[in-house]
């Protein structure tokens, strides 16, 4: 598979998603004008969100906020191989899907901090990845098994949903268990089974894009950000940051500061290419 991570510019004329790739958008957005399958559509678009382009591409039409996304361009023949036949994605506008978001939090990684996968790391994110599009995004629709020790879909959503919405407050593996109706041993091995990440990795991820947020798009000082993504040592905070992040929270928030030309030159979308 094939992933690009790329900060975009607002820009006033259309930009086009191409075909057959799976991605998340890491910032929110407002009154955004898309259109796909010749049908326009405007919404608002939640930080986290999951776009899944079928044969017909994406069309921008109206952004007006700068984009912090990933896209992922899975393996055509895995596809094919896992569904024993020849498989359509079929598109999806601005879902919720935690399994998604937290593969394309690994592979966001890779981008932005050089986290190293090793080959058999990235191949089993993108046989994860084939396996979960083939269940949920794919025609025919493919029916596997779930395999023993892995969450279901709505199981990893209903945690992910807990997880944003107590970012800023304690965040338990025992809380985090019981919201997935297992007990913490349990539902720890099933998560990382299911979506490639610990449940400690998954929720650091999320306060990181959190922050992420909060630097670009308000002016909350750094120590504030800090606690509202659960963080109170602003010292960790910034360890942190810049180690998922690849720089430290002001410098960041400084990048953003610049003009649209000189942000895409810093922050480049970039191939991330994996067996």
């Amino acid at each position: 598979m094939r992933s690009e991570y790329a900060w975009i510019p607002a820009r006033g004329g259309p930009t086009r998603t191409r075909p057959n790739q799976v991605g998340v958008s890491f910032s929110a957005h407002h009154g955004v004008v898309f259109r796909t399958a010749n049908r326009t559509v405007e919404a608002d678009i939640a930080a986290g969100s999951v776009f899944v382009t079928g044969q017909d591409p994406i069309a921008w039409l109206r952004v007006s906020e700068t984009t912090e996304a990933l896209e992922v361009y899975p393996d055509a023949e895995l596809l094919r191989a896992a569904a024993g036949r020849e498989p359509e994605l079929q598109p999806a506008a601005a879902v919720r899907d935690g399994t998604v978001l937290a593969i394309c939090s690994v592979l966001k990684q890779a981008h932005t901090a050089g986290a190293v996968l090793s080959d058999m790391g990235a191949s089993t994110l993108a046989h994860r990845l084939v396996r979960h599009l083939l269940a949920h995004y794919c025609c025919p629709r493919y029916r596997p098994d779930r395999p023993p020790g892995h969450l279901d879909r709505k199981t990893v959503d209903q945690v992910t949903g807990y997880v944003d919405a107590e970012l800023s407050g304690t965040l338990t593996l025992d809380r985090l268990g019981q919201v997935a109706g297992l007990s913490p041993f349990h539902f720890a091995r099933a998560f990382k089974a299911t979506t490639g990440l610990s449940p400690r990795q998954f929720v650091m991820a999320r306060r990181m894009h959190r922050a992420t947020l909060l630097l670009t798009g308000t002016a909350m000082p750094v120590p504030q950000i800090a606690a509202a993504v659960g963080l109170s040592n602003v010292s960790y905070f910034r360890r942190l940051f810049r180690r998922e992040a690849g720089m430290l929270p002001g410098e960041l928030r400084e990048t953003a500061r610049l003009d649209p030309a000189r942000q895409a030159a810093v922050v480049p979308a970039s191939d991330h290419d994996r067996p």
